[in-house]
């Protein structure tokens, strides 16, 4: 009887272990690798009634769906005076502090993303604010520092504090046109950094990224930022935007994967600061490959010398096609996550 207690008592433990192993196995140890979801879309999402399905079909949180598949790190644009457009709309500071302070709900880091517009700010429409409009460029500094000032004592207010926070979004002809324009970079530095010294005013904890689009390209990023280092630019990392399907019209990443790699070591090299893919996306319809993209671009981040290569974040994943037009979102139309999700629990 003893003996056959012992078996019991192994064979117990054996299948203990074995059903740990198999419900940790597909987790992303806590490595500080950053495994982002960019969500402004959401809210809206949510308030026209869509639904969010986990792996087993039952409805779920989004949150828990994308915690489920290792995402760690929630990045929220903000708008300074948006529309309720249903796509390129709301994004207001009340929205985006209500939807941090979820995100810190689930343990989740913070990313926030100033557009320093009413909409879209990105290469092709860098508008300023319509309150901004005829204001001269000394008030224009004011304009930028009192806004970011303003979100971000707000962030502080409802016990957020972002871990980064970007100057612009997608700026590589500069922000806020036409007075920051990169034809005028003594006027778009001082910009910047006005919004630099807002944020390290009410979070000096805060890294300041700034961001550019096609992130395979070194000469775009080592011209711009050799500008941004002329004119005494203040920032903490940079930020890179890699999407294969807008860079040659089909989803084929292995053409520009080994050159963003490149990429992302030269910039650690010639400048000294950490990087990170803060937009990342694939093709909905193309699961396999979005997944084998991301898993690649995860690997190139890795791999960059020092540990400074941050993370990857896709952009709006949740963003189902079916709701948003969306073609690179990571959601099927059963409104469930494409297999490319799981490309952020491989270790």
């Amino acid at each position: 009887m003893k003996a056959l207690r012992s078996l019991c008592l192994l064979l117990i433990i054996f299948f203990s272990d074995c059903s740990a192993k198999k419900i940790t196995t597909n987790i992303p140890r806590d490595d500080g690798f950053v495994r982002g979801a960019d969500i402004g879309w959401l809210q809206q999402m949510e308030a026209t009634g869509y639904r969010f399905y986990g792996d087993n079909g039952a409805e779920q949180d989004c949150f828990k769906i994308l915690k489920d598949h290792g995402i760690n790190t929630i990045r929220l644009r903000t708008f300074v005076n948006p529309s309720d457009a249903k796509i390129g709309g709301h994004c207001s500071k009340d929205e985006t502090v209500a939807m941090a302070v979820r995100a810190k709900s689930w343990n989740m880091r913070v990313l926030i993303d100033f557009h320093y517009s009413d909409s879209w700010a990105d290469p092709g429409k860098q508008r300023k604010p319509a309150a901004w409009v005829g204001d001269d460029f000394t008030q224009l500094l004011k304009d930028v520092y009192d806004y970011t000032y303003d979100v971000m004592s707000a962030l502080k207010k409802a016990g957020v504090t972002p871990e980064w926070v970007q100057v612009g979004n997608e700026i590589p002809g500069g922000m806020i046109y036409p007075e920051g324009q990169t034809s005028n970079w003594p006027q778009l530095a001082q910009l910047i950094n006005k919004g630099y010294d807002a944020i390290k005013a009410v979070s000096p904890a805060s890294k300041v990224i700034l961001h550019l689009d096609q992130g395979n390209n070194n000469a775009r990023f080592t011209t711009w930022f050799d500008n941004a280092k002329a004119n005494n630019v203040n920032y903490d990392v940079i930020g890179l935007s890699y999407y294969p399907y807008w860079l040659t019209g089909h989803p084929d990443y292995t053409l520009s994967i080994d050159d963003l790699g490149n990429n992302l070591t030269d910039l650690v090299s010639r400048y000294g600061k950490e990087v990170m893919v803060v937009e990342v996306g694939g093709e909905d319809t193309q699961p396999q490959n979005t997944y084998d993209m991301l898993v690649a671009v995860q690997q190139k981040v890795k791999a960059v010398p020092g540990g400074k290569g941050l993370g990857v974040i896709y952009w709006e994943p949740e963003g189902a096609r079916s709701w948003s037009g969306y073609a690179l979102s990571a959601w099927g139309d059963d409104g469930r996550p494409t297999k490319a999700m799981d490309a952020f629990l491989v270790k």
